[in-house]
């Protein structure tokens, strides 16, 4: 057990990818928090077309990452696009901060970021190369161990801009910090990256970009991306629900949402690791659907809670089960075109967009019928779903 640890980190493009997903989470955790504030309030963009404009940013995100990917798998190697996209990020980030103003928060937001965020799916396609030799729990531990490495970015970074910028009459520094993150991913990257052959990794069947759009959309694969969405999709309703209900039947303050989201993000850097040790011992479908229940207990138990203590209870399963949601659908995912480590790794952002539009339908129907405790309850009758139809395709058929 305590054999792996060492090597994996003497692996120095394992090593180099846990250091450059770490920078590229920094600039997601530094800008996210307070995108809404700049956009709107700073530089006056109405709700109606920032929310489009958001929507429209994750649509491109899915759309690049996949065409990124397939390149990337007939290229056979992933280091050259992701100095590239790095390089989109510097100019994304850079533009808000020094040019503020509509036009450049637009063009920012809707080109540069969302090519900057297929940074994410093409740092797992590399390090799922690295590791296709390796044995499937070993494969497992690597790609949680890297992913903790996000979780760790926003237990640290939300909370030390907010403190730096807290006398600050503007959020606007926020992408400037964004900016200099990128420039040091690109550093690492550059700098702890083996350089690989293209001809060494390609892809042995080229796909043309219609192709492997349609290889993504399949019903093989689909089917497969959607229930791990509706499973995903309770992480996003309780993203909105969590402070309504912390701050409305629960009795607790707008302190308390800050400290509860802290005490469960520091939880799933812990269980991230734990769930990565589990999958040497158990299937995936099975560590996932141990992972789903324990949220959607949570979800339920939390549609009832009516006090502050009662929340800060459920943190414990919140991150225990957020840990299982956020970290065993990558190397899942990644299976799914288990030849393709960039298109196979492109279905990450495909599931974080999908999980997200299902999460504002279910969160726009529960408030329709419902309280936030009731929609609460709603997420977790998706999640359950979710959870069935995985088992319905893949139950039997995993079990080893």
């Amino acid at each position: 057990m305590t054999r792996l640890l060492p090597d994996v980190f003497r692996n120095p493009t394992i090593r180099g990818s846990m250091l450059a997903i770490f920078a590229f989470g920094f600039g997601g955790a530094a800008t996210s928090p307070y995108q809404s504030v700049i956009g709107i309030r700073e530089l006056g963009l109405s709700n109606g077309l920032y929310s489009a404009l958001i929507f429209a940013a994750a649509a491109v995100n899915v759309t690049v990452s996949i065409l990124l990917g397939n390149l990337a798998d007939r290229l056979g190697e992933y280091r050259s696009l992701m100095l590239t996209v790095a390089v989109f990020g510097i100019f994304g980030y850079g533009a808000v901060y020094f040019f503020p103003a509509q036009a450049t928060f637009i063009l920012s937001a809707l080109v540069f970021l969302p090519i900057y965020n297929a940074l994410n799916s093409l740092l797992f396609a590399n390090v799922r190369a690295t590791t296709n030799s390796m044995a499937r729990g070993d494969v497992a531990t690597v790609n949680s161990g890297v992913r903790a490495m996000i979780s760790l970015s926003w237990v640290l970074v939300p909370g030390f801009v907010g403190a730096l910028l807290s006398r600050s009459e503007s959020m606007l520094p926020a992408y400037l910090l964004a900016g200099l993150s990128c420039v040091i991913c690109l550093g690492l990257m550059a700098a702890l990256l083996p350089r690989h052959r293209g001809t060494d990794k390609a892809a042995t069947h080229h796909l043309s970009y219609l192709a492997a759009l349609g290889e993504v959309v399949s019903p093989r694969v689909f089917i497969r991306v959607l229930a791990i969405s509706l499973i995903s999709s309770t992480l996003h309703v309780n993203g909105a629900i969590l402070p309504l209900i912390v701050t409305g039947a629960a009795g607790g303050t707008v302190g308390d949402i800050g400290i509860l989201v802290g005490i469960v993000a520091l939880l799933e850097v812990v269980f991230i690791v734990v769930w990565g040790r589990a999958q040497r011992i158990m299937n995936h479908v099975t560590a996932l659907a141990i992972g789903t229940i324990i949220y959607v207990v949570y979800l339920l138990v939390l549609g009832v809670a009516s006090a502050p203590w009662h929340v800060y209870v459920l943190t414990l399963p919140s991150g225990i089960g957020a840990a299982a949601l956020i970290s065993i659908p990558i190397t899942y995912l990644q299976d799914l075109i288990a030849e393709r480590p960039g298109l196979g790794s492109a279905l990450i952002s495909v599931n974080i967009f999908l999980g997200a539009g299902l999460s504002a339908l279910l969160f726009a129907f529960g408030t329709g019928v419902s309280s936030y405790s009731g929609t609460a309850m709603i997420g977790a009758f998706a999640g359950l779903v979710g959870l069935a139809m995985l088992l319905f395709v893949d139950g039997r058929k995993r079990r080893r």
